[in-house]
């Protein structure tokens, strides 16, 4: 095993400091490899110090302006920073170079949902699930894209495709009821979804409040 994959194994393993003493020889003895500063600029990442992983990142491209997992963790950086622009800008520059995973593309979705621009998300997260159809959190997210974008019935599919990969999903379930609500304006429907979030976890706010305002409705007779 070379010192990069020791590294990064340190990583995983929460020994930051193996890391970094690893990833400094890597950069010693290769000093023209972007892989070293690379990996060191996500040890530094993973340590809040992010105007130093910034440099390194930045180290690697102009090493190498091809190295798709710069530019990906750049990418990173910039959205914990809640730079979502910028970080959509490095995902996309890191998928032109070769990066062809659901991660870069459920990070590109994420970063136009943080910026309100639910339909611009969508394409990105339906590749994302496309390269990850096990994965909840990308399908979950497609779903909430399409609902934000005023495409209730495309929403109603993603998300109950989410429960078929988690069944009684509460987030799911209540997002179900929300978009026939908005669809239809079906209070019998709605009020399904929203007994079945709360039935699978009690402590869902907003189904629960839904479900309140939807009983106040009844009683009063409306």
């Amino acid at each position: 095993m070379d010192k990069n994959a020791q590294g990064i194994e340190a990583m995983q393993n929460n020994d930051l400091e193996t890391a970094v003493r690893l990833f400094t020889e890597v950069i010693e003895e290769h000093p023209n490899d972007p892989v070293g500063f690379i990996n060191f600029g996500n040890v530094l990442l993973s340590m809040d110090d992010f105007e130093r992983a910034e440099r390194f990142f930045e180290r690697g491209i102009e090493l190498d302006p091809k190295a798709s997992a710069a530019y990906y963790s750049l990418g990173n950086l910039y959205y914990v920073l809640e730079r979502y622009q910028d970080a959509a800008k490095q995902f996309e520059q890191a998928i032109a170079t070769g990066l062809e995973s659901a991660d870069v593309y459920f990070m590109i979705g994420m970063s136009f949902m943080q910026m309100g621009e639910s339909r611009l998300a969508i394409p990105y997260l339906l590749r994302a699930v496309e390269l990850a159809p096990d994965d909840v959190e990308a399908a979950f997210q497609y779903g909430i894209a399409l609902a934000k974008s005023d495409m209730f019935e495309e929403a109603i599919a993603a998300l109950e495709n989410v429960l078929m990969l988690k069944p009684n999903d509460a987030d799911a379930l209540y997002n179900i009821g929300a978009a026939y609500l908005a669809w239809q304006g079906d209070l019998v429907v709605g009020k399904s979804y929203f007994e079945k979030a709360v039935e699978s976890d009690a402590n869902h706010e907003l189904a629960a409040n839904a479900l309140a305002a939807i009983q106040d409705l009844e009683a009063s007779g409306n």
